[in-house]
């Protein structure tokens, strides 16, 4: 069992403040999610629950144990970076090895082991080769599969498919949800700046933003009630349309929230009317850009290829309810 408590947790780097008063239970076996922008603090809150950061104050319990003076490799903790790190010179059977030879496992231990991560994922057939001879893809598994030998408490994957294609990012999510399902009580975080990631694969996600942690939810939690201006616009893509002053004021709120896909083109009972300015047809969907002289285009999802040109004018408004209200201060007025 592998429960993670984080209590007051504050990160500095000399007089700057990067992880401020984080606070975070994290149940054994749950797949947790860390997401935000570039420099929202997620990588650095990772590498301080694996021990490769000093925490400046606050606690981190693994199991009820108090481990912020423990040292990485005795935490029960495995990570898997985006860049592999693998062994250039040792074959796929020899990285993943690698850790258990240091331990001095008998050899025969060693190979049930190793062979047991291999079926898992999928690598029998590349054991003898070197990491140069392996697809990107295969190289993460292999990653993984090095850290799956050492049967850690708690897995960190640190923006481990940034450097992959966006077909094999798609594989990836679905291998490392299987991974999870197959180590039911093994924990697992996964730093991305994804959200479409974040959305795939978590049971919990914790948006970050300078530091605080905005929200922690399900997806849908986070989809269908974010807490804040910036949680509603960064889950979902495209992301949430804001209606600010006289575009509101029909609402009796500071800012109207609508998704795009939660928009329909109308012909009366209209709330607002533009210019399209701008279309994309990407198939399944189309998203058509409509200028209301606000400061950014309103965005409108449709299924399938748009029968709208750039230069007409539209009327639309939010289907049934599906809105959300905020106050000036950014968070909810009012969610109906």
């Amino acid at each position: 069992m592998a429960d993670l408590k984080i209590e007051g947790l504050y990160k500095n780097y000399g007089t700057v403040e990067v992880l401020k008063d984080i606070n975070l239970d994290i149940k054994s076996g749950e797949f947790i999610v860390f997401v935000g922008p570039s420099g929202c603090g997620k990588s650095t809150l990772l590498r301080c629950i694996s021990g490769l950061e000093e925490i400046t104050s606050g606690t981190l319990e693994i199991d009820g144990r108090m481990v912020n003076d423990v040292a990485p490799s005795k935490r029960g903790i495995a990570m898997v970076f985006q860049s592999y790190a693998l062994y250039p010179h040792m074959s796929v059977y020899d990285n993943m090895a690698y850790s258990l030879k240091l331990q001095k496992l008998p050899a025969d231990k060693i190979k049930e082991m190793v062979n047991l991560a291999a079926k898992k994922l999928q690598l029998h057939d590349y054991l003898e080769r070197l990491p140069k001879e392996l697809s990107g893809g295969q190289r993460q598994r292999v990653a993984i599969g090095r850290s799956i030998v050492r049967e850690p408490k708690v897995f960190l994957f640190d923006e481990p498919l940034s450097n992959l294609d966006a077909a094999l990012r798609v594989q990836m999510r679905r291998e490392i949800g299987s991974l999870s399902e197959s180590l039911p009580n093994t924990t697992m975080i996964y730093v991305t700046h994804d959200q479409v990631e974040a959305m795939t694969m978590a049971d919990r996600i914790v948006v970050l933003r300078d530091g605080i942690i905005e929200q922690v939810g399900t997806p849908m939690e986070l989809y269908d009630s974010p807490q804040s201006l910036f949680v509603a616009g960064f889950i979902g893509s495209p992301k949430m349309n804001f209606f600010k002053g006289k575009f509101a004021k029909k609402y009796g709120a500071d800012i109207v929230g609508v998704r795009p896909e939660h928009m329909k083109i109308v012909k009366t009972d209209a709330n607002w009317s533009g210019e399209i300015v701008y279309y994309e047809v990407l198939g399944s969907d189309s998203f058509i850009y409509v200028n209301i002289g606000a400061e950014e285009p309103v965005i409108i999802r449709q299924q399938g290829k748009t029968k709208y040109k750039i230069g007409e004018t539209i009327n639309f408004a939010p289907k049934d309810k599906l809105y959300h209200l905020f106050g000036k201060e950014g968070r909810p007025a009012k969610n109906i």
